[in-house]
């Protein structure tokens, strides 16, 4: 019996491991969302601290570990394959095949780099966080309340944290570059990621790289128009919004 049925029909729900083992046969792509998501974070921390040994083996560990998740959650969201346009269309809006596409980009890049790896953490950390809280329900009431301290705190910073990604998504793009004429790099890093970034730019249902994008703009348009501002940086950064301005997708997209 789920625990929705459990509550319309009166009784009191189960709480301790046997709930838990309960809940988790019963919600198996959840279950499997918020272990991947855990798993992300662990590997970050191990880049960060190599505490598993090898360093490198934990950064792109973090990559494969936010592939499965957006695969997971693109067969939650998505209805069965067709191979039509519109599948293809509905496919590209999805969030999740964004970040599929990210993981899968920089899989194949030779040089970890913290800042990659950044976005995806956060986005794990944010997601886990609710579903922590409801598997700890699964536990009791009183199970692990440090543990509910830490997700309170999440969801308190949720706005922030996704600031934090989008800024760590618009930054990756100019050491996409980097990485290029370092020879760490591919060609096609930087091209695909702007592909990415457009993708991420035109979500519907995160608008954070769109604000974040105009923020910039703002701010940059601020410092050029300055008084103190020397007129050669001025050129520069206006020549340099008026080419990310140019390359923005149109207005018409992001509606639909």
């Amino acid at each position: 019996m789920s625990d929705q049925q459990q509550q319309q029909s009166g009784q009191p729900q189960q709480r301790g491991f046997e709930a838990l083992k309960q809940h988790v046969l019963l919600h198996k792509i959840d279950s499997a969302l918020w272990a991947s998501r855990v798993l992300t974070i662990i590997f970050a921390i191990g880049y960060v601290i190599p505490i598993f040994g090898n360093a490198t083996s934990s950064y792109y560990k973090v990559l494969m570990a936010n592939a499965a998740t957006s695969a997971l959650r693109l067969h939650q969201r998505m209805p069965p394959f067709q191979l039509s346009r519109a599948y293809l269309q509905q496919l590209l809006l999805e969030d999740s095949c964004h970040y599929l596409l990210y993981s899968l980009i920089f899989l194949y890049v030779s040089f970890p780099v913290l800042l990659i790896i950044f976005p995806v953490a956060l986005f794990a950390v944010l997601h886990s966080a609710s579903y922590s809280l409801t598997l700890l329900d699964t536990l009791g009431q009183n199970s692990w309340w440090g543990a509910r301290l830490l997700i309170s705190l999440v969801e308190f910073q949720t706005r922030n944290i996704l600031r934090l990604a989008a800024f760590a998504e618009i930054f990756i793009m100019p050491l996409a570059v980097v990485l290029l004429f370092m020879g760490k790099a591919a060609i096609m890093t930087p091209l695909v990621y702007y592909q990415f970034l457009v993708l991420r730019y035109s979500s519907r249902r995160n608008p954070y790289t769109r604000n974040v994008f105009y923020e910039l703009r703002l701010a940059t348009e601020n410092f050029a128009n300055g008084a103190r501002t020397p007129e050669p940086i001025r050129k520069i950064l206006q020549s340099s919004i008026s080419i990310v301005s140019r390359l923005a997708p149109p207005m018409q997209q992001q509606q639909q």
